[in-house]
C-alpha cells in the first residue's frame, strides 16, 4: 500500500521528536525511528551504553516494540538523525548494517524514509541491503 506525502511527513515528524529523547551521552548522536504498521505508528530512539556493543539503535528499538505488540505488517520506517554533521549527507543518515538486517527480517517490504532537513529520501530494502542474509 503506497504512502501519502502526509503519512511520510507525519512519520518524519514523529522520528525527529522521539530522537530528542535519545540517551546518547557518549556519541551525542540522537536518532529517532517511527514505524508505520497497518494498526498504528510506533516510535523509538537510540539508547547507548558505556559498553558500546550493548547500545541499541532506534530502528531496532522500534521494531522490537512492534513484535512485542503482536503487530507484524510494517508499511514504512522513518529514521531521523538530528545530530549528523551534515543533515542532508545521506551517508550520515542511513541505518547501520545490523538495523538493515533487522529490516530484512521484520520489514522486508517497508518503504524506508531517511528524514533530512531539506528533503526526505525514500528507499526500499534492496536499495540499502541488496544481498541481505536469508535463512
Amino acid at each position: 500500500m503506497t504512502l501519502s506525502d502526509q503519512e511520510r511527513q507525519q512519520l518524519c515528524d514523529t522520528a525527529r521528536e522521539v530522537a530528542k529523547l535519545s540517551y546518547s551521552p557518549y556519541s551525542r548522536f540522537r536518532v529517532g525511528a517511527a514505524v508505520l504498521t497497518n494498526k498504528k505508528i510506533y516510535a523509538g530512539t537510540n539508547v547507548e551504553n558505556a559498553s558500546y556493543g550493548l547500545s541499541l539503535c532506534a530502528e531496532r528499538a522500534t521494531l522490537a516494540q512492534i513484535i512485542a505488540a503482536g503487530d507484524r505488517e510494517v508499511r514504512a520506517i522513518a529514521i531521523a538523525c538530528i545530530d549528523g554533521v551534515d543533515k542532508d549527507d545521506i551517508s550520515q543518515l542511513t541505518p547501520c548494517g545490523a538495523c538493515r538486517q533487522w529490516m530484512a527480517e521484520l520489514a522486508p517490504k517497508a518503504e524506508i524514509i531517511i528524514c533530512g532537513t531539506q528533503q526526505n529520501y525514500r528507499f526500499n530494502l534492496s536499495d540499502l541491503l541488496p544481498f541481505s542474509f536469508r535463512f
